[in-house]
């Protein structure tokens, strides 16, 4: 029994030794197989920099270019609704037809008054001429009477008259002289007579000028072109000039406005890289992308960047104009707008698929060095241009950077690198507009500061700043 059981431990021992063997002999193998197996190939894109445009998008809404609310100007009844509702209507279109009956009234009296003020004025200058021929004849009996008391002055002197005589050609002057006066009061009176006809007249035609606008006022005309909204009223319903309520609204939608929001921080965040050199003043054109996902066909223009803070949002308000001749674009609709507010002076493009982001949600991506390993690099992002990052930071003149294959590598292995066939980015990756071919960074660099008619264009952190 003692050398069975010896035996048996044994041929335990030995049978280990020969399976430890075996192990490292396929460890061996292993390495072996792996020393063999050629390098991962990956695709690389050489980096270079130049000047991006900075290119921000923003959520914003369209808004009527013009808007007006049809109000009634007078009182009345509404005899006819003249267009059709929701249709484009044209600048002294009529809208709405009020009765006409009371104006019309207004017009006949108003003309009587108007007949009557210029008998008036004819019954005045009549009176006036006739006091003028009453002066005439009490200026001659005047002349008369003088003349009479002068000859008897000479007679009553050597007593050839009686004393009585000559004071009866006293009297006979001053009578003629008092009816002088009345005469010319009464001349006077007639000029005032004249004068309150003249007035009389004008008092009656204002009246009648002032019944003929009301009458014309009867038919509601549209006040700019546009399309109508929803008509308040309908025939029979009753109106007056002072309520506060419209009978319809117009808006002018073409062209139309986009009001961007942007936050005041980012406006000078924007304006200090400006200031420091960092980057340059961009376009004013901008873009719209739809509800939808689909980019407007038309770009538009930067028209004004208010001049200061909304204090409830933080926000500062960009408004840009677009044209709208299809209609395509209605007042209160979401859209985004993409804006070129800069152009940073030394950036790097690299498309989306080679950047990566760490445990700790840091930006970085693979490059391959000079022996043909991979390294990793921290790197700043800057917003995105034609689908691809803006790298400002991290990366040098000439990195070549894992583009494709770079999920299937670690850092400080070896790779070969080869250099990316299509680096140019998909048209869903670029997000250029329908149509429109995409520019390189430096044919967008050269016009990002003109405008389509020559002239310096202004970017929403200049405009601020005015």
């Amino acid at each position: 029994m003692k050398h069975s059981y010896l035996a048996i431990v044994i041929a335990s021992v030995l049978s280990g030794a020969v399976l430890v063997g075996c192990d490292k002999n396929e460890d061996a193998a292993g390495e072996a197989a792996q020393q063999q197996m050629p390098p991962a190939v990956v695709n690389v894109q050489t980096v270079t920099f130049g000047a991006v445009p900075q290119v921000q998008t923003f959520s914003g809404r369209t808004a009527a270019y013009q808007t007006a609310d049809v109000r009634p100007q007078v009182n009345g009844i509404i005899d006819e609704v003249l267009f059709r509702e929701g249709s484009s209507v044209k600048k002294g279109q009529p809208l709405y037809r009020i009765n006409t009956d009371n104006y019309a009234t207004s017009i006949t009296s108003g003309k009587a008054a108007v007949a009557q003020a210029e008998a008036n004025y004819q019954t005045a200058l009549a009176n006036n001429a006739n006091a003028k021929a009453e002066l005439v004849s009490r200026q001659a009996s005047l002349s008369q009477a003088q003349n009479d008391l002068q000859r008897l002055q000479g007679l009553v002197e050597i007593d050839a008259i009686s004393k009585q005589q000559y004071d009866q050609a006293v009297t006979q002057v001053r009578t003629a002289q008092a009816a002088v006066q009345s005469a010319n009061a009464a001349i006077g009176q007639t000029q005032a007579g004249i004068e309150s006809a003249k007035a009389g007249i004008q008092t009656a035609t204002s009246g009648l000028d002032a019944s003929t606008l009301d009458l014309n006022r009867t038919i509601v005309r549209a006040p700019i072109d546009g399309r109508s909204d929803r008509s308040s009223v309908t025939a029979g319903t009753l109106v007056s000039a002072s309520q506060a309520d419209p009978l319809v609204t117009i808006s002018r939608l073409d062209p139309i406005y986009v009001d961007i929001s942007q936050s005041s921080s980012e406006l000078l965040n924007l304006r200090q890289q400006i200031s420091a050199g960092k980057a340059q003043a961009g376009m004013n054109t901008v873009e719209l992308v739809l509800e939808d996902g689909s980019v407007y066909p038309v770009k538009g223009k930067l028209a004004l960047s208010e001049a200061k803070v909304d204090e409830s949002t933080g926000a500062v308000t960009l408004r840009a104009i677009f044209p709208n001749n299809n209609n395509i674009l209605l007042p209160g609709m979401y859209v985004s707008a993409r804006l070129t507010q800069s152009v940073i002076t030394n950036a790097a493009l690299v498309p989306q698929s080679a950047v990566m982001r760490s445990t700790k949600s840091e930006t970085q991506v693979y490059i391959v060095d000079e022996n043909n390993k991979i390294q990793v690099r921290p790197v700043t992002i800057n917003g995105t241009y034609n689908g691809q990052w803006v790298v400002t930071n991290g990366l040098k003149s000439g990195d070549k950077v894992v583009i494709i294959g770079g999920a299937k590598v670690k850092p400080e292995q070896e790779v070969v690198a080869k250099p990316l066939e299509n680096p140019n980015p998909t048209p869903s990756e670029q997000g250029a507009s329908a149509g429109t071919a995409a520019k390189t960074p430096q044919q967008a660099a050269k016009n990002v500061n003109k405008s389509t008619d020559g002239k310096t264009a202004k970017t929403p952190a200049q405009a601020a700043a005015n």
